[in-house]
């Protein structure tokens, strides 16, 4: 196995919490981490002006309080996702403000982030970004990074269509460096397999919107919990790339998950989406584990339970 220095002896469990949009908020990233799992944010959930700044601000004196108190117990460092693409406008002003925190770890998205490992870099920072496929990895591998998430089919939110297995596979043949895996992991068991498949860490996120901290809806939160894999439709419609959402959401839109179009469908006399209907908002993400979610504790309980779950499937394996 290989390690991102930065989470050397902070961690509880091998795990990364994705940055959800609407979602992670600073309530939830700092139960993560107290909890000792990576927990994240994307930047574009601060909204206001000023606000990434306060949530950092608060993020750090939290985390230091708590670690303070507690010295015995990992405390987990957090990360910031940041958006590399030309549609992101605030990507240089987000990023100024995380340097000048110096946020411990960053997760880029979308396009190769060569413009911003250098200045991650510069003041210790840790970089690690998410693909979906072998030539993505390639070219964030070329642009510096020091790990990748490899989204595979069934993740939450916007996801390949690869294999989890096929995937670490392709990707260790050439990588020997840190990897995350994400892609329906739920349960402890879930972890130890992204482990056994290759993977360093699990990255997961769905199971964490069913949370007491999650900035989710109730009605977000009871989908997941009445919802199974057969209800996650794969679609590029609502956001322009592929992503996985909860049939339920998409039918309470109005919407027909069995057949969707765009609206320049309409002419073809095929339904097309209303346009308060928004990805995330209305629409939302879920990942292909959901089946196995059926209740909504406090993150601090839930990894308990993941850590129970972890310790029992290495058991099992070790009775083999």
């Amino acid at each position: 196995m290989t390690t991102l220095k930065l989470l050397d002896g902070k961690l509880r469990l091998p795990v990364i919490c994705s940055p959800m949009f609407i979602v992670s908020y600073p309530a939830l990233v700092a139960a993560q981490c107290k909890a000792g799992v990576v927990g994240s944010f994307p930047a574009l959930n601060a909204r206001d002006e000023g606000d990434l700044d306060r949530w950092l601000t608060g993020l750090k004196a939290e985390l230091a309080q708590f670690q303070a108190a507690n010295p015995d117990r990992p405390v987990a460092p957090f990360a910031v996702n940041q958006i590399v693409n030309p549609s992101n406008t605030r990507l240089q002003r987000d990023l100024e403000i995380c340097m000048r925190h110096q946020v411990p770890m960053t997760i880029t998205s979308m396009r190769a982030p060569n413009e911003v490992v250098q200045e991650i870099h510069r003041y210790g920072g840790t970089i690690i970004h998410d693909v979906i496929n072998f030539r993505h990895a390639m070219k964030a591998l070329e642009s510096g990074v020091d790990g990748l998430i490899l989204v595979a089919h069934g993740a939450g939110g916007h996801a390949g269509r690869i294999n989890p297995i096929a995937l670490v596979a392709e990707i260790r043949r050439h990588y020997d460096g840190p990897l995350a895996l994400s892609g329906a992991i739920s349960t402890g068991s879930g972890i130890l397999a992204a482990q056994a498949m290759g993977a360093d860490y699990a990255y997961m996120g769905t199971r964490f919107i069913a949370t007491q901290e999650a900035n989710a809806t109730p009605e977000y939160k009871q989908g997941i919990l009445d919802g199974m894999a057969a209800d996650v439709v794969y679609t590029d419609l609502f956001s322009g790339v592929h992503a996985n959402y909860l049939r339920s959401s998409i039918v309470a839109a109005g919407l027909d998950p069995d057949n969707l179009a765009r609206p320049d469908d309409a002419q073809a006399g095929k339904l097309v989406f209303k346009p308060k209907a928004k990805a995330w908002k209305d629409i939302w993400g879920v990942g292909q584990g959901i089946g196995t979610i059926s209740d909504i504790p406090d993150v601090a309980s839930l990894v308990d339970r993941l850590e129970a779950e972890y310790r029992a499937a290495k058991e099992r394996l070790l009775q083999l």
